[in-house]
């Protein structure tokens, strides 16, 4: 059995501005509402604080390896930058701040990132949060050595243009790591109806599988962004000892690795 993690998406644009990019402002209502618990780990978000284990895991793994850094140094990723997109409460930037990373998280909600910022304070990290686009980053020219998507492209109106404006945002020899839900039957039936309607594990109505998306799309829609696809990661939950775990399963949730080749973005700034 499977339970789809939820999380934030692309953040909308600064006060005053009329680009919204590939932001769903239905999407930013939505996930507003329940700001106030993504700390609780019994709370709406429960299964994200379940999936979070395994996820922090891969995330230090991939990018220890990656960087040439000791995946088990207390903070290996010492003077690396990484962009949280659609951060939501923070369950991830905190945790990558922890690790080392200069962290700027990125969310459509105000609420959202007021609670990530309350959670964070005082625990002298280099941690950021803003209510900023992806498209606006670009426009700043900023750019990180990793940028984490997670359970964000299910929720943008614009799949094509957010990730090209998220690639972007990665800096040559950096990478982007997207997990995201498979457009598939089993998919629809266990991520969808199982966890919203039956289980009750997630409110009705948090994904629409019609945004869902197969892995083999992502990829083709990743390269034409400027990236290559080096990994794709599948990742199942076990009932029985009721926790996630790595698969080669991606019928319902998977990651995506994809670097910026240094070479690639030397012929592309031409």
């Amino acid at each position: 059995m499977t339970i789809p993690p939820t999380r934030a998406f692309d953040a909308p644009s600064p006060p005053g501005s009329d680009e919204t990019g590939s932001v769903d402002a239905a999407e930013v209502a939505k996930f507003s509402r329940l700001a106030a618990e993504w700390w609780d780990e019994k709370g709406k978000f429960w299964p994200l604080h379940a999936f979070n284990p395994v996820r922090l895991k891969f995330i230090r793994e991939i990018a220890a390896a990656h960087f040439g850094r000791d995946a088990k140094a207390l903070k290996p990723f010492g003077r690396l930058s990484l962009l949280d997109i659609g951060c939501g409460g923070g369950l991830v930037s905190e945790p990558m701040a922890k690790m080392g990373f200069s962290v700027l998280g990125a969310d459509a909600s105000d609420r959202n990132v007021g609670t990530a910022a309350a959670h964070s304070a005082g625990l002298g990290l280099s941690l950021d949060y803003r209510a900023v686009t992806a498209e606006a980053l670009v426009a700043e020219g900023a750019a990180f050595d990793v940028v984490l998507n997670l359970e964000v492209i299910e929720h943008v109106s614009d799949l094509p243009a957010f990730l090209h404006a998220c690639a972007r945002l990665v800096k040559p020899g950096g990478f982007m790591l997207v997990a995201t839900l498979n457009k598939t039957l089993k998919s629809l039936a266990l991520a969808k109806i199982g966890a919203e309607y039956i289980l009750r594990w997630l409110p009705a109505g948090t994904h629409d599988w019609n945004r869902f998306v197969k892995p083999g799309e992502l990829q083709l829609l990743l390269e034409d962004a400027g990236l290559t696809v080096t990994r794709v990661q599948g990742v199942i939950f076990d009932p029985f000892h009721w926790e996630w775990r790595l698969s080669s399963d991606t019928d319902v949730n998977y990651m995506v690795m994809a670097e910026k080749r240094i070479a690639a973005l030397s012929v592309e700034s031409r």
